[in-house]
């Protein structure tokens, strides 16, 4: 966790320094405003899906379909609140019902089909929102439910309620994965599924769960989403999210290859992903500029993760200070 919490504060240091008004904080009606607060709001969406996305990389895959999950589970609540006349908890259970199927189809195709990540979730990344345009009529919906509204711009104890949904949810995923044997079904799943067969351990059932879970994050983010702008947009909503969230997990330490996962890193590599793009354009940089040096601090924390390239660096640096130093010869004796 050293390097993405180095990267954070050495952000929030320039924006300390460079970034003005970004650390003013209003109370507004009760409630807090201000850039930082923005920061977790906005970055609620990013730390759900990361939630989810770190189960399926610790076993060895990868999601590409959660920006479109996050888009069909906000337009199924919109219709069934706008348009067939439901109430909240309706349209809720209908956007994450919806949510939990996309995940239980990625699981499927995966796990029991045999079908590489990659093309299995880039199938439903690709259908999915022609589904949700399907479901919407090709519509914007739009919707003032005081309940829906609430997730996505409500506060609890000052703060975001988006927050307070992200702190249940990694509470639950924590409990899950780390006090059961869950956790570490999925590590041996992602280090050696052979192996973890032949212990025993029901892969299948496993990388299942994950893609499953992953789903329900990503409702969950879908619904902070749509409720933030207080309507349903199928082409935008979760658009690219998939690539921040990846990032997000992959910063945080989590290994693409599978294996070992640390849900915490992931919220702070996620934090840290959504600081930079909220100091970008406090900045005014261009969208169509900023994804260019995020790379780049992408890029940086990643090589600083690495043990290779730190020994590199390390290795040039001491090659450096010896090639600096005065080169001294013993004196010799006066007779």
């Amino acid at each position: 966790m050293f390097w993405p919490l180095l990267a954070l504060a050495l952000l929030l240091l320039f924006d300390y320094l460079f970034t003005p008004g970004f650390f003013r904080l209003e109370l507004r009606g009760g409630n807090l405003y201000g850039s930082r607060i923005d920061v977790l709001n906005q970055g609620a969406r990013v730390m759900l899906v990361s939630l989810g996305m770190t189960l399926v990389i610790a076993t060895g895959g990868v999601d590409l379909s959660v920006g479109t999950v996050m888009a069909l589970a906000g337009t199924v609540a919109a219709r069934l609140l706008v348009v067939d006349g439901y109430g909240f908890i309706a349209a809720v259970s209908g956007a994450l019902g919806i949510a939990l199927l996309a995940g239980a189809w990625n699981g499927v195709l995966v796990a029991y089909f045999n079908i590489q990540p990659i093309i299995a979730t880039l199938i439903l990344m690709v259908a999915g929102r022609g589904v949700a345009q399907l479901v919407s009529d090709g519509q914007i919906i739009n919707f003032n439910d005081a309940s829906m509204v609430f997730l996505g711009n409500g506060h609890f104890f000052r703060l975001p309620f988006t927050l307070t949904i992200v702190l249940f949810v990694f509470v639950g995923m924590w409990a899950l994965t780390r006090q059961t044997a869950v956790g570490l079904f999925i590590e041996a799943v992602g280090d050696n599924p052979v192996a973890s067969r032949y212990a025993g351990v029901n892969a299948r059932l496993v990388t299942f769960l994950a893609y499953l879970l992953t789903g329900l994050c990503s409702g969950l983010a879908g619904l902070v989403a749509s409720s933030n702008i207080k309507s349903a947009d199928a082409n935008h909503i979760g658009l690219y999210l998939e690539l921040d969230a990846i990032l997000a997990v992959v910063v945080g330490g989590t290994a693409l290859t599978g294996g070992r996962f640390y849900l915490v890193n992931s919220l702070v590599g996620a934090l840290l992903i959504q600081t930079l793009t909220t100091t970008m354009y406090a900045r005014n940089i261009s969208a169509d500029i900023a994804p260019m040096p995020k790379a780049l601090v992408i890029i940086a924390v990643c090589l600083l993760q690495s043990e290779k390239a730190r020994r590199y660096l390390n290795q040039r640096f001491t090659r450096h200070q010896s090639a600096a130093l005065p080169a001294i010869t013993p004196s010799r004796a006066q007779p």
